[in-house]
């Protein structure tokens, strides 16, 4: 391939700005607020398991609520019946007499009801205080993501107006190099990271290894406009003043 020799200097500039942009890139792939904005994402999952856990639970002592207060009505019913028959006088003496062993029946069997149900009122109560809790982390780790999120968008933003601008500039160059000589060096950035090198005193400033005497003969014979390449690395040759051939 032939390629005037000012058009091969425009591939070191070009090479600049795709190392800055490739720089820009891992920046804006880097923020430490991606990261954080993960491990927030974890943490709300795990609250959104134990937001459910709690709830359920809280439902499933709430029945068990309901059902003990109604087993004591049950019995307080029974125990108001029982106690107008009792107090009406209208029963045989032995119908009046099973009646008040009954009441005391009943009143020891409301008494272990209502206990129980004390015991269920307080672990509702403690799992509402538990579903409170979760709500107010949930909240709070909301308004961090809302926080972390905004600083995040905040510094793409400003990094991706840094990127327009460096890629702006490349359109240029790229029209300079010529669309030969750029799918190459493309060709080769793509494989190696960079796709062009400048020759500084006999050492490719690509893989940074001095070029054999073999080579540097060879480099010397090499007409400017000729396309030459690193023997190691492969990467596009640019010679300069500098280059020592």
């Amino acid at each position: 391939m032939k390629a005037d020799p000012t058009r091969q200097q425009r591939l070191l500039d070009l090479q600049s700005v795709d190392t800055r942009l490739a720089q820009l890139d891992h920046r804006l792939r880097g923020l430490p607020e991606h990261a954080r904005l993960e491990d927030l994402a974890r943490a709300a999952s795990d609250l959104d398991t134990e937001a459910v856990r709690v709830r359920t639970a809280l439902d499933d002592v709430q029945r068990q609520l309901t059902k003990a207060d109604s087993d004591v009505q049950l019995v307080r019913d029974r125990a108001a019946r029982d106690r107008q028959r009792l107090d009406s006088g209208a029963s045989t003496p032995k119908d009046l007499q099973a009646l008040q062993h009954e009441l005391e029946s009943l009143a020891r069997r409301q008494g272990t009801l209502e206990d129980e149900e004390l015991a269920v009122m307080e672990r509702a109560e403690e799992l509402s205080t538990q579903v409170s809790e979760v709500e107010r982390r949930q909240d709070e780790l909301a308004g961090q993501v809302t926080e972390v999120t905004g600083e995040r968008d905040a510094k793409v933003a400003e990094l991706q107006e840094q990127r327009a601008e460096v890629a702006g500039g490349r359109e240029s160059l790229v029209a300079d190099v010529g669309a030969d000589l750029v799918a190459l060096y493309d060709k080769i950035r793509a494989s190696s990271g960079t796709g062009a090198a400048a020759l500084v005193q006999r050492r490719c400033s690509g893989c940074q290894l001095e070029i054999n005497a073999v080579e540097l003969a060879r480099l010397r014979s090499a007409d400017e406009d000729e396309v030459v390449r690193c023997e190691e690395c492969r990467r596009i040759l640019v010679r300069t003043p500098e280059s020592g051939v």
